[in-house]
């Protein structure tokens, strides 16, 4: 079994999908968890990279979060569209970050993806309200490399 496979057990991934339909719940935003062992780009580029071949530059309004995790690097990056980036407060993302952080560095890397997960699910309803003619654009599975 790999790194990827090890590091969350199918209860605590549905967990988090269940986070990502709770988050999602009042917002037009579309939230995505993606889970590779390793890369040899700089994890942010990556993080683009798997933003995009997951379609989620796509998104109507620009407003899709990516948390990218490279297990066995032990690095993570949250990701936002330009809408979502444009209309978040100054120091959102390091707020979000350091949070999953100190979660992860207790080695509780499920309760830190699910909490970065909410507070983006939070900040997406303030600036993207759901709408009445809304539609789910994106798989809520989490996706592995």
């Amino acid at each position: 079994m790999s790194q990827v496979e090890q590091f969350l057990s199918a209860k605590e991934e549905q967990e988090i999908v269940n986070a990502i339909l709770e988050a999602e719940k009042n917002t037009s935003g579309e939230i995505r968890v993606h889970i590779e062992a390793s890369t040899k780009m700089d994890h942010f580029s990556r993080a683009q990279q798997v933003f995009h071949f997951l379609k989620m530059d796509n998104t109507k309004d620009e407003n899709g979060v990516l948390l990218y995790v490279a297990v066995d690097d032990k690095k993570f990056v949250i990701y936002g569209d330009s809408g979502i980036d444009r209309a978040v407060p100054r120091g959102f993302w390091e707020s979000t970050k350091e949070v999953i952080s100190s979660h992860f560095h207790d080695g509780n890397f499920k309760e830190g993806i699910v909490q970065g997960v909410l507070m983006a699910g939070k900040e997406l309803e303030a600036h993207f309200p759901w709408d009445h003619g809304d539609i789910n654009e994106l798989s809520d599975e989490i996706s592995k490399g």
